[in-house]
């Protein structure tokens, strides 16, 4: 029997390939049409790209457009940018004469300040894009050069000081003069009064606030048409004066209020007006641009020109000799009453000038004005003695204590501020209304109180000793504009904008203070 023949285990023998489904074959997809684009606006977006087939693609119009836009503006902002960095000058006159330098018109029709320093600063970046920086920097240089050669000039030609006059000269030496054996005196009086045992300065001013505590309405009495703006008792109080809107000042006899004189010549109002502190000559000041001196029957004496500007509060110097007055063109004047010149021109403020006030001594003159500070100057010398800062809106009133090292300033933030000239720094802050105070004035024989008036339509009293409130005169309907204290400390008389003369009293303890001197 014959034996198969083994095979390998595992191994299966191998199958014949399926045949493949035979399809037939697809067409290319023809390609769209190509129109024909502008070379400007073709594009090849296959550059650099392995395929051998270039594809271009087509750019819009809109698109094309916003591109465009978007350019402009890129450019807009750079060249705004470089106009801020761009130095400019601030000074009208430096721009125009920078715009004349450039060949350019220094103004246009209607152009302003602003407008014709934007315009060349549009047209320095101009330049600088343009490519002619040349240009701009010759221009610059000869300014330059033109400033420092004017600068020169003035060195040479003018000092750094004003020189004055020769009026001016020997008014300071007649202030002088008349001021010291006043300050002696007064500094002898106040050693003396605390050397002598007998005197009790304490006792007399607890005195003088209790009285005035006691102030009360006396009389009322229309004063004008129009509003009243300012009120001044003579020497004696035996007049008052008035001034108002119409232009027209009255006198009025006093203590019955009654009309003595019409004072006619100012052409606009009236906004203020002062006794003279040695006769009964009184001054007034008118925003005409003008203040006059009158004889107390309306006689007119002098009239006073030379401000530029509408005048606003007005003071006699103690010696009676000169007047001061404060204008709205940013100075205060001294003026000789006796040949009408005018011997002062003092600029410092910043802003207008609303009030000026003379020390007792008559050595040194306070000004205020609507940049918020007050200024002391010494009448003597000329110079500057102190600035008074520390009121956030403009200084409406200032006055001088007789003690002669007190000053009380009223300003239109509210306050009233107490500084002391020794220190030359404030010493009190009294929020006294709760409106602008438009007046403030001190008691005229020893400075024991100080009175003040305010648009809240009140007057108020203030003890010196500790600045607390002593008495508020309450009885105007209106604002009230000024107010002046006779020369005993006995009588205060307020004006307001409801047109009424109100004069304060307080007699039974004038009689009460009589009998205790005797």
């Amino acid at each position: 029997m014959e034996n198969p023949r083994p095979q390998a285990p595992g191994i299966t023998p191998p199958m014949a390939p399926l045949p493949l489904p035979l399809h037939p074959p697809i067409a290319p997809i023809p390609a769209p049409p190509r129109a024909p684009a502008p070379a400007a606006a073709s594009t090849s977006a296959a550059a650099g790209s392995d395929d051998d087939d270039d594809v271009d693609y087509e750019v819009s119009d809109d698109h094309r457009a916003a591109r465009e836009r978007h350019e402009r503006a890129v450019q807009e902002l750079m060249q705004r940018r470089r106009a801020y960095a761009m130095a400019v000058p601030t000074n009208d006159s430096a721009v125009r004469a920078r715009l004349r330098r450039l060949g350019e018109p220094i103004t246009l029709f209607g152009e302003r300040e602003m407008e014709r320093r934007d315009r060349l600063r549009a047209l320095m970046v101009r330049l600088e894009a343009e490519g002619q920086f040349d240009r701009l920097l010759r221009a610059q240089e000869d300014e330059q050069g033109g400033a420092a050669d004017e600068e020169d000039a003035e060195q040479i030609q003018y000092p750094f000081f004003t020189e004055g006059t020769k009026e001016l000269l020997q008014a300071r030496v007649d202030i002088a003069q008349y001021t010291l054996p006043r300050a002696k005196a007064r500094v002898e009086r106040a050693k003396r009064r605390l050397a002598d045992p007998d005197e009790d300065p304490e006792a007399e001013a607890d005195l003088v606030v209790k009285q005035a505590g006691e102030f009360v309405l006396e009389c009322s009495e229309i004063g004008d048409d129009r509003p009243l703006t300012g009120c001044s008792f003579s020497r004696d109080a035996s007049m008052l004066a008035t001034s108002s809107w119409s232009g027209i000042i009255k006198v009025w006899s006093m203590p019955q209020i009654t009309k003595i004189a019409t004072l006619k010549g100012h052409t606009e109002r009236a906004t203020d007006v002062a006794f003279s502190p040695v006769d009964n000559c009184l001054a007034t000041a008118s925003a005409d641009k003008t203040a006059k001196l009158w004889n107390s029957d309306g006689t007119l004496l002098m009239s006073f020109d030379g401000h530029l500007d509408r005048l606003a509060r007005l003071a006699f110097h103690p010696s009676g000799k000169y007047l001061g007055t404060a204008s709205f063109d940013k100075t205060w004047r001294l003026w000789d009453i006796n040949t009408g010149t005018e011997l002062l021109l003092q600029e410092g403020h910043s802003r207008s000038v609303y009030g000026v006030s003379f020390h007792p001594d008559g050595s040194l003159a306070a000004s205020c004005g609507l940049d918020a500070h007050a200024r002391v100057w010494d009448l003597r010398s000329g110079r500057l003695y102190c600035t008074l800062i520390g009121h956030v809106k403009p200084v409406l009133g200032v006055s001088f204590s007789p003690n002669g090292h007190l000053v009380a300033t009223a300003s239109e933030d509210n306050f009233c501020r107490i500084w002391d000239l020794r220190t030359r720094k404030m010493l009190y802050s009294i929020p006294a209304h709760k409106s602008l105070i438009s007046h403030v004035k001190f008691e005229p024989q020893e400075g024991y109180y100080l009175a003040t008036s305010s648009y809240d339509t009140k007057a108020a009293l203030w003890s010196t000793r500790d600045y607390k409130p002593i008495k508020s005169l309450a009885g105007h309907e209106s604002k009230v504009t000024s107010l002046d204290i006779s020369g005993d400390g006995q009588q205060i008389v307020t004006v307001s904008h409801d047109r009424t003369i109100k004069m304060w009293t307080c007699r039974s303890n004038a009689q009460d203070n009589e009998m205790e001197l005797d």
